[in-house]
């Protein structure tokens, strides 16, 4: 395939080499997220407990008080007595879950955004290499930003994981495996293994703590007398991928415990008398609007790498926006269909960049004018250094290189160290053209 990035400058010219029907201009193509089914329920003197069975979820209200009732309930024709089917509650999940997987079919492709170079490349990038440290998106509402986010979910590749483990635990890596793993291999047991997509994981803003780290397992407590742990979201999105959207907004003691997770890779709960450690080693995606808020610095140089979209200012590019979304909209199945081919190809070029990935080489030479950019900005820390070092990495591996030069670097270098720069109140210039300034005054 031709050169997928172009020249360097600070959004790199990355969509015109992969897709070359597509203009290189920057646009994008925004699609809202399809509208879910949900349905609240409010438990009065009584208890709300969680019951697992399989792949899908019951809830149980053992009430002595009239609640309110659910629009599932109120479907069902099921009114707030001492009891409800559960068989009904499972009927009802299973059509949810076929509701929801067809409207997952019906998702944008990775494909077809149109522009947005910058944010494609630097997810791409973490995708082959999610030591990089995830990503961090930033830029005008409407500006398809989440959209993209999620339509990536085609192109992550299969990985190991332990069957019915619920921390997605590697059966070859200790590091990445849960507590029950652990113990079957101490015990000499023999692992069962199966292949399954890379993870995304939707952190929402109303999540509770409880939810994110995980908890007790009530089901056990009242059947069995036993205190159990019940995994969290950072559980599921171990060896996957954690998207926050509007993280400039989420609460600070969610705040925290990123921060504690993604520090360490691992994830802490001590409560009722349960104390329990498991792998949480994630690939790390935000996503925010600028003028709702900035983000805290700590969180903030968690992102490996930092990318800035903006609205389109190209007339003919904006139409070329919403024909493609009338398009979509007239029949979704087909519009994936027609960027099928160049769906296929990028997904195998992610699988040979991250087979190939291990053999790319950065000379050291190049390593230390890295470090000299770093060091002349007053970069804090060495997490500039090495991400830039891991993202130029991925980029030669994207484009089927086995060594680093100068280009991959120029691409990449502003998106590692934009977000990392000392923020001046009186310096109107752009971090990122501050970034290239400095490297070809070093390169050169």
């Amino acid at each position: 395939m031709a050169g997928i990035v172009g020249t360097a400058s600070a959004a790199a010219s990355f969509a015109s080499g992969l897709f070359p029907s597509q203009s290189s201009k920057s646009a994008s193509f925004f699609l809202p997220p399809a509208s879910g089914l949900s349905s609240g329920r409010k438990f009065y003197s009584g208890i709300g407990v969680a019951l697992n069975k399989g792949r899908f979820q019951f809830r149980v209200s053992i009430s002595n008080v009239a609640t309110e009732i659910s629009p599932a309930q109120s479907q069902l024709g099921a009114v707030g007595y001492h009891h409800f089917s559960i068989e009904i509650c499972h009927e009802f999940h299973c059509r949810n879950s076929l509701l929801l997987r067809d409207q997952e079919c019906q998702c944008l492709s990775f494909a077809a955004i149109v522009g947005q170079d910058e944010m494609k490349l630097c997810l791409l990038l973490n995708v082959i290499d999610p030591k990089i440290g995830g990503v961090m998106i930033m830029g005008d509402r409407g500006t398809g930003k989440s959209t993209t986010v999620r339509s990536m979910v085609d192109l992550l590749p299969e990985i190991k994981v332990v069957s019915g483990d619920a921390f997605n635990s590697d059966p070859e890596d200790p590091e990445v495996q849960g507590p029950e793993v652990r113990e079957k291999l101490v015990r000499g047991e023999e692992l069962s293994v199966v292949f399954t997509k890379i993870n995304m994981v939707d952190l929402p803003l109303g999540a509770t703590e409880d939810r994110v780290c995980g908890t007790i397992d009530i089901e056990k407590a009242l059947t069995e007398g036993v205190k159990a742990f019940e995994p969290g979201l950072l559980a599921k999105a171990n060896r996957g991928i954690l998207y926050v959207d509007e993280v400039n907004l989420l609460d600070d003691h969610l705040v925290d415990v990123l921060l504690d997770s993604a520090a360490s890779g691992w994830n802490t709960v001590e409560r009722e008398g349960i104390s329990i450690s498991h792998p949480a080693r994630f690939i790390l995606i935000g996503s925010g609007n600028p003028e709702e808020g900035e983000l805290r610095p700590q969180l903030l140089d968690r992102f490996g790498m930092h990318a800035q979209v903006g609205t389109v200012k190209d007339a003919e590019l904006r139409v070329k926006i919403v024909e493609e979304r009338a398009r979509f909209d007239r029949n979704p199945k087909e519009f994936r269909e027609s960027y099928k081919g160049d769906q296929e190809k990028l997904q195998q070029q992610i699988a040979s960049a991250r087979s190939s990935l291990s053999a790319v080489t950065i000379d050291h030479e190049l390593r230390v004018k890295i470090s000299k950019v770093c060091a002349e900005l007053n970069v804090d820390g060495l997490r500039g250094d090495i991400v830039t070092n891991r993202a130029a990495k991925a980029l030669a591996a994207l484009k089927g290189k086995d060594k680093v030069d100068a280009e991959d670097i120029a691409t990449v270098i502003p998106n590692c160290l934009r977000h990392r720069l000392r923020k001046d109140p009186l310096e109107s210039i752009d971090s990122g053209l501050l970034v290239i300034e400095k490297f070809y005054e070093v390169f050169t």
